[in-house]
């Protein structure tokens, strides 16, 4: 099942369900409701779903927004944080998240959950392979000291998310809801691709798995940290969907697919007709690019 998420256009519409419709428009019969969904969108949103003129996807955490928030905010809360207030805030907001998905009938919640509290190298090492330093004795040795810093102080922030996770496990699995843990583009934000088959031991339930960002994974790549397929192949038991973009060189995410360099062909093993495929793209692209995106990756992996 293919599907667009409502990030593409949300920030356009005052109305949920001329926001469904334009995505309905353009030949998609699913959309995934982003972390930008503003409360005001859910009436027409509702309408729509009501009507049978959409069907929903999957609900990227936190959806709808917390009242008074007007903008993208999918990191919030953390579930990571020190903060109990933080946290508390995270649970609560993911609780609605999975409620709402309930009623508009979508599988799925996209989670992102949390980081480590440290400074950024992430985009220090962009800066650096940007300017063509990726090969210089300062990338490695950056590169070394995140490792050592990150792995030296990860356990707390990991075991906080990892209990959160548990308690929203409860609320998923009486509801039928899946949830989705996103890769993520950052260095410093959890969990680590080394982690990820912890995370899935120590959860145990058929009601969490993988959710795969092709651009995040190909960040991750330039940056010398994994190689992307390979990553992928490593998850494939565990996964549920994709959030497709392309990335062009080094960092810039959220592309057309086929206007970047991600290699689509590889990955087109790993995906599975049950697999949902997102296409998520910058509210900057074009309606013309939004449709050859879409085209580019179907005749790759297939129209199911």
């Amino acid at each position: 099942m293919y599907s667009l998420s409502t990030c593409w256009n949300s920030h356009r519409h005052t109305d949920g369900r001329a926001m469904l419709r334009e995505i309905r428009d353009l030949g998609f019969q699913y959309a995934e409701l982003s972390h930008g969904t503003r409360i005001s969108l859910l009436p027409g949103i509702l309408e729509a779903v009501d009507a049978g003129e959409m069907k929903i996807s999957s609900l990227h955490n936190f959806c709808p927004l917390p009242m008074g928030v007007t903008y993208a905010a999918p990191n919030l809360y953390q579930f990571s944080a020190d903060r109990q207030r933080e946290r508390e805030l995270a649970e609560r907001y993911t609780l609605k998240t999975i409620e709402f998905a309930t009623r508009v009938k979508a599988p799925v919640v996209v989670l992102h959950v949390g980081s480590i509290d440290m400074k950024n190298y992430t985009d220090k090492l962009l800066d650096l392979v940007t300017r063509g330093q990726k090969e210089t004795p300062k990338y490695a040795k950056l590169c070394t000291e995140l490792d050592e810093k990150r792995e030296a102080i990860k356990e707390p922030f990991v075991e906080r998310v990892n209990e959160l996770l548990k308690k929203l496990l409860v609320a998923a699995e009486s509801q039928g809801v899946k949830l989705g843990i996103e890769n993520r583009e950052a260095l410093e934000e959890l969990p680590f691709e080394s982690d990820f088959q912890f995370l899935f031991r120590e959860l145990a339930s058929k009601n969490v798995g993988y959710w795969h960002d092709t651009g995040h994974a190909q960040i991750k790549e330039n940056l010398g940290f994994l190689r992307h397929a390979m990553h992928l192949e490593s998850l494939r038991d565990h996964l549920f969907g994709f959030h497709i973009h392309d990335v062009q060189f080094p960092g810039r995410d959220h592309c057309a697919p086929g206007s970047g360099m991600i290699d689509f062909a590889a990955l087109q093993p790993l995906v599975k007709p049950e697999h949902l495929k997102v296409f998520e793209f910058s509210p900057s692209l074009t309606v013309e690019e939004v449709k050859s995106g879409a085209e580019h990756v179907k005749k790759i992996w297939g129209e199911n």
